[in-house]
């Protein structure tokens, strides 16, 4: 399977953390986002942001800024979908998405991702630990983006509802810290911790 493109989702309001972009709070000797595109970077053939509103404040980090195009915060599945419209007019046929606040996630995630989906021959792959799914760390097709974007427009929401459908792969990863997410001004506190 030829390497797909990286979408960093940073689209949502951060509305646990005061507003803004939780992404460009400081983390060790850089910002939450720059360890994610440290560790995303290397797995993909590209990298592109998934974010909203200005795209000037992300300019120092010299990537692509694709906004949702689905209107009123439609959620990550709008992320999802603005990223494999980016990717399929590059003639890309998969991206692997990662969130924007989740700095330590596993560095075999692409790899993973792509063997799941080859072992269970499905389109989609997303990343689990004992705690649950991970939706928004997931192996997505170009080739399913007109039907993701028909289910959006008739209100879906849900990841889960939408992969499901598609009979989305499984990928197991042992480690439920790797997917530790900062949404509030305490996890920041602790990922100062995990670093």
């Amino acid at each position: 399977m030829k390497q797909p493109l990286g979408v960093i989702l940073a689209g949502g309001q951060a509305t646990r953390m005061g507003g803004g972009d939780k992404g460009l709070l400081p983390l060790g000797q850089g910002t939450i986002l720059s360890h994610v595109i440290a560790r995303l970077e290397p797995q993909v053939a590209g990298l592109a942001l998934n974010a909203n509103g200005d795209p000037a404040r992300f300019h120092h980090l010299h990537l692509p800024v694709i906004p949702d195009s689905i209107d009123g915060f439609a959620g990550p599945l709008s992320g999802v979908l603005a990223g494999l419209d980016w990717a399929a007019a590059q003639g890309a046929v998969h991206i692997v998405t990662a969130a924007a606040d989740t700095p330590f996630f596993p560095c075999d995630l692409v790899p993973q991702l792509l063997q799941a989906a080859e072992e269970e021959n499905t389109p989609i792959a997303l990343a689990r630990t004992l705690d649950g799914r991970h939706p928004t760390f997931g192996l997505w097709p170009t080739a399913l983006r007109d039907d993701l974007r028909t289910a959006l427009n008739n209100g879906l929401r849900k990841v889960v509802l939408w992969t499901d459908k598609h009979g989305a792969a499984t990928a197991h990863f042992p480690d439920d810290a790797a997917f530790f997410n900062v949404n509030t001004p305490q996890d920041l506190t602790q990922a100062e911790t995990m670093l």
